[in-house]
């Protein structure tokens, strides 16, 4: 199982297939060439491109898309291809191993209504990934590699570096990162080198991950 890490939040798994998860706005379409599944933990734009996934759902028919029954209404265009999926269900896409867990974003402002949420965990029973999408939801389950997030209007540092604590994984990268300047991003993979308890990583986009 290989990782590559695109542009913020978008991941694209390559194994005995091919799989992606959030290709949002903030991040190259070109991850999807050839993807057989998508993963979307929430609705906002940048884990969701509708048009980009309209757009490759032309060229690539056979390709399905899973995430939480909320999000569904966004999807209405290539509806027949979605699949919902509720936190808690274990599910088999592109030839992986995936349980959803939590269910909620993360609380941005008292003010704002919430939003659902789903992170995954994504194996291909010699690995595993988790992936949180905009939450802090701590899985059940050993974690060999983590993709932690970095910076968000919903969170604090501390909240990574707890995460990264509670966790437990093997290794952690950093996700969700390009709303950080390059010496802001500096500063907060110095906090979580020291603090988090485990090897840990930024990567540039494109980069991939054995």
């Amino acid at each position: 199982m290989h990782v590559t890490k695109y542009t913020h939040s978008c991941l694209r798994i390559d194994g005995d297939g091919v799989l992606v998860v959030d290709p949002g706005a903030f991040s190259e379409r070109s991850a999807l060439t050839g993807a057989d599944a998508v993963l979307v933990t929430h609705e906002h734009f940048d884990h969701l491109d509708v048009d980009g996934l309209a757009d490759v759902l032309a060229r690539q028919p056979g390709m399905r898309v899973f995430t939480h029954p909320d999000v569904l209404p966004k999807l209405t265009a290539f509806a027949d291809v979605v699949t919902a999926v509720q936190p808690g269900t274990d599910f088999t896409a592109a030839g992986f191993t995936i349980r959803a867990y939590g269910g909620q974003h993360a609380v941005i402002h008292p003010d704002l209504p919430r939003i659902a949420n789903l992170g995954y965990l994504i194996s291909d029973g010699a690995g595993s990934i988790y992936t949180p999408g905009d939450s802090f939801t701590v899985p059940d389950e050993h974690v060999d590699t983590l993709f932690v997030p970095l910076n968000a209007p919903w969170m604090k540092l501390s909240e990574a570096v707890d995460f990264v604590r509670a966790v437990r994984p093997g290794r952690a990268y950093a996700l969700h990162d390009s709303l950080l300047t390059e010496t802001g991003a500096r500063v907060s993979d110095g906090h979580l080198e020291r603090l988090g308890g485990t090897k840990y990583a930024r990567v540039a986009p494109g980069t991939t991950i054995a």
